[in-house]
């Protein structure tokens, strides 16, 4: 098997487990401006997605138009949530701990969304100065700009390194940059990822078996 110089994590749904959290959040207040859609809906076609995206795409679903004041209710109430219930992914400190080369991650989230679920779990500091946001450079997956540029601050080549992503966007993302990407599908409930990705897998503990 490949020997890897680096891994670049995603976040959410790989290190921490947000997805259903964020997710459920954008249904709830979605639908109070008529746009009728469910948890089912969301994971389907928000996963992975920057906000932006996901917004636009509300907009063409609701009956009412959406405050100017969505993004930043939605944020405020998000961190709430967060702080009242956010879990790491199971089994992934056991990989980082596991880990003798060097890890970092990149994400579509805001850097301090990032920063702050990786605090709530209790893995910031072994994240800290390796945290990359999509938002820092305005690209978005699956472009791959944002893990070109972890790969490039890492010092490390495409090639070198393991992408491990949960979303078709991240996936698709880290191939069209010339990496290796496993792709994590204990909640890929579409199966976009098998024969997408490298490689698949469904749990933490298959990980670290994987990872050479």
């Amino acid at each position: 098997m490949k020997k890897y110089k680096c891994i670049i994590f995603d976040c959410d749904g790989v290190l921490v487990d947000t997805e259903v959290i964020s997710n459920q959040l954008l249904v709830d207040m979605a639908n109070e401006y008529g746009a009728n859609i469910d948890l089912d809906y969301a994971m389907k076609y928000f996963k992975g997605s920057h906000f932006k995206h996901c917004l636009n795409l509300i907009k063409t679903l609701v009956t009412e138009q959406v405050p100017d004041s969505f993004e930043k209710d939605y944020r405020t109430e998000l961190d709430r949530q967060f702080k009242e219930s956010v879990q790491p992914i199971n089994g992934i400190k056991k990989v980082i701990d596991h880990l003798e080369i060097p890890f970092c991650v990149a994400s579509s989230g805001t850097v301090e969304k990032i920063r702050l679920n990786l605090g709530l779990v209790g893995l910031l500091d072994e994240f800290e100065g390796k945290i990359f946001s999509c938002y820092t450079i305005e690209k978005w997956k699956p472009e791959p700009d944002v893990f070109l540029l972890a790969a490039k601050t890492m010092g490390f080549k495409p090639e070198e390194c393991l992408v491990i992503e949960d979303s078709k966007l991240g996936v698709q993302g880290a191939k069209n940059g010339g990496f290796d990407v496993f792709g994590y599908t204990e909640h890929d409930y579409y199966n976009d990822l098998e024969g997408l990705a490298t490689q698949t897998f469904q749990s933490m503990d298959e990980l670290i078996d994987m990872i050479p």
